[in-house]
């Protein structure tokens, strides 16, 4: 099994890599995601980009690919695909004051209206329409060496900026009214961490599909939730879940002929659950 996936490695090891790298990129954005306690925005985030991803498809469309071939270019897709991911962070980060929407409904109004919208607006459009499905279906097949360098470097410096503000961003994580009394913008504060949730999962969500980029997000956390009693070994633990499960995930869809988004979703579920089982005989 390990040689037929070395024997692989050299068509595939891109993919390989950047599957990793996304996996270990948003299981460290996903630790705060889950401790805040709000695992549904990473859905309607995900679901955000996807329409950001069809309205660049339906924009070059109209437009006319000969007059404008920017508009097809991966670079343009990703961009609609971060600004949309980005904003739609940013909206389901407000909400829940006194006399507002609570974050529940306004996530959920994010998600359904996007992913009502994504297929409306490509839905007369053959090419788009399956770009669509395969982007919610997952598939990370095609990951390139500038996928792999850019998530290198997003992962990188996710950890660097967490290292340096770790403490700040416990607190506003975890008593964000203690927050502000120290001083702190929360408000700012809170925008950058969910413009910042935005733009991992625009990127990610082009290389690896929704089901991957949104199960690399809160899963990972959520094991890490159950293993650990304090948030701060979280930030490990998850990682090693994350990049461990999807290495195991990736050899077995190898030998197996099994799509490897799809099987690194299926082992962190399973990993899930038994990390609740173990939860509740400690705790009995």
């Amino acid at each position: 099994m390990i040689g037929e996936f070395l024997v692989s490695w050299n068509l595939f090891h891109n993919t390989y890599v950047a599957g990793w790298l996304i996996a270990l990129l948003l299981s460290v954005v996903g630790v705060l995601v889950v401790a805040r306690d709000q695992i549904f925005i990473g859905a309607a985030v995900s679901q955000a980009s996807t329409l950001g991803i069809a309205l660049a498809m339906w924009i070059a469309s109209a437009a006319g690919a000969a007059e404008a071939s920017w508009l097809t270019s991966n670079g343009f897709l990703s961009l609609m695909a971060i600004a949309f991911s980005v904003l739609a962070a940013l909206i389901t980060a407000g909400g829940g004051e006194a006399g507002q929407e609570s974050h529940e409904a306004i996530t959920g109004w994010v998600f359904l209206a996007s992913a009502s919208l994504a297929i409306l607006v490509v839905s007369h459009s053959p090419h788009g329409l399956s770009e669509i499905l395969r982007l919610l279906s997952s598939s990370i097949i095609g990951a390139t060496a500038g996928d792999v360098l850019v998530f290198s470097g997003l992962s990188a410096v996710t950890v660097l900026i967490l290292w340096r503000t770790y403490r700040r961003t416990l607190l506003l994580v975890l008593d964000p009214v203690m927050a502000a009394a120290t001083g702190m913008r929360t408000t700012w504060w809170a925008a950058f961490i969910s413009a910042w949730l935005g733009l991992a999962v625009g990127l990610s969500i082009r290389v690896s599909g929704m089901l991957y980029t949104f199960g690399c997000l809160v899963l990972p956390a959520l094991v890490a939730k159950n293993a650990c009693r304090e948030v701060r070994p979280m930030f490990v633990v998850a990682p090693v879940v994350a990049v461990g499960t999807g290495a195991l995930a990736f050899v077995l869809a190898n030998h197996y002929d099994y799509p490897p988004a799809q099987m690194t979703v299926a082992l962190l579920s399973f990993l899930l659950m038994l990390s609740w089982i173990l939860r509740w005989v400690r705790q009995g």
